[in-house]
């Protein structure tokens, strides 16, 4: 069997080399420790390439998708610098391999989040803005044939975001009820509420608070969450103008398509 090294390397060499087969020779597919094992290694290998980590992003926090991949918790990934597009900015198609498109709900912490036994309320009560938000995911393994493990040790299937320049405070938004509308090319293309994260996005703040503290990582002032998706994924295309959406909190959109 390969190590968590070697499965590590195989991952980063993806992202120059194309998709890679699913890492079931060295990861069961709901191996949770082993697949962090591989997320961390490769984390730690571009924080010393000078890549900077500015927040995390919450996965799999709508149920059916739990059920598809055969677990009961959600995943995270990590959120680098270099990862964030303006909002009505471009992305380059080649910076991608196989990318798909969700409308999310961001929040930037004010307060630092450190107790393993973080609630929802408590994470109220350190935001400092809640945004529209755009994720870009990507796998590195072929066909995004994942399992819980492909994707978790894949850094969350995560690749870009887009953060809504506008951001608000938390207070009086309809979080849970809030209507998301997705649009690509001025066609709807994906619609959904805030309670498919989780029930509520800060459900999905918390969790992930609670995890990152477990692990001795936590959340700390400045950091960007994305809680999970609102609505289905929409796979993109070259030249493709995508809208987000999210009624009471805002909007945000970039080009799918280089600035020339």
């Amino acid at each position: 069997m390969p190590t968590y090294e070697e499965l590590a390397v195989r991952l980063r060499g993806a992202y120059e080399l194309g998709c890679i087969e699913p890492l079931r020779d060295g990861l069961d597919p709901i191996d949770s420790d082993g697949a962090y094992a591989v997320q961390t290694i490769n984390t730690r290998y571009w924080q010393a390439q000078g890549r900077k980590i500015v927040g995390r992003k919450a996965g799999l926090t709508a149920e059916a998708v739990q059920k598809q991949l055969g677990v009961d918790q959600p995943d995270f990934g990590v959120l680098f610098e270099d990862m964030q597009i303006p909002d009505g900015g471009n992305l380059d198609p080649a910076r991608t391999i196989q990318p798909k498109v969700e409308a999310e709900i961001a929040f930037v912490l004010g307060g630092d989040l450190p107790s393993v036994d973080t609630s929802p309320e408590m994470v109220a009560q350190s935001v400092a803005t809640v945004h529209a938000a755009i994720e870009i995911v990507d796998s590195r393994i072929a066909d995004w044939k994942i399992t819980f493990a492909d994707t978790v040790a894949d850094n969350g299937s995560s690749a870009f975001f887009v953060l809504g320049n506008e951001g608000l405070p938390i207070d009086g938004l309809d979080l849970e009820g809030a209507q998301m509308n997705m649009s690509v090319n001025g066609e709807v293309a994906s619609v959904g509420i805030g309670a498919a994260a989780l029930g509520n996005p800060l459900n999905a703040a918390a969790w992930l608070a609670r995890t990152l503290a477990e692990r001795g990582e936590p959340l700390t002032a400045g950091d960007i969450l994305l809680a999970g998706a609102l609505g289905p994924m929409v796979t993109l295309a070259p030249g493709d103008k995508i809208i987000a959406t999210v009624d009471g909190i805002g909007s945000c959109n970039f080009t799918f398509g280089d600035d020339a």
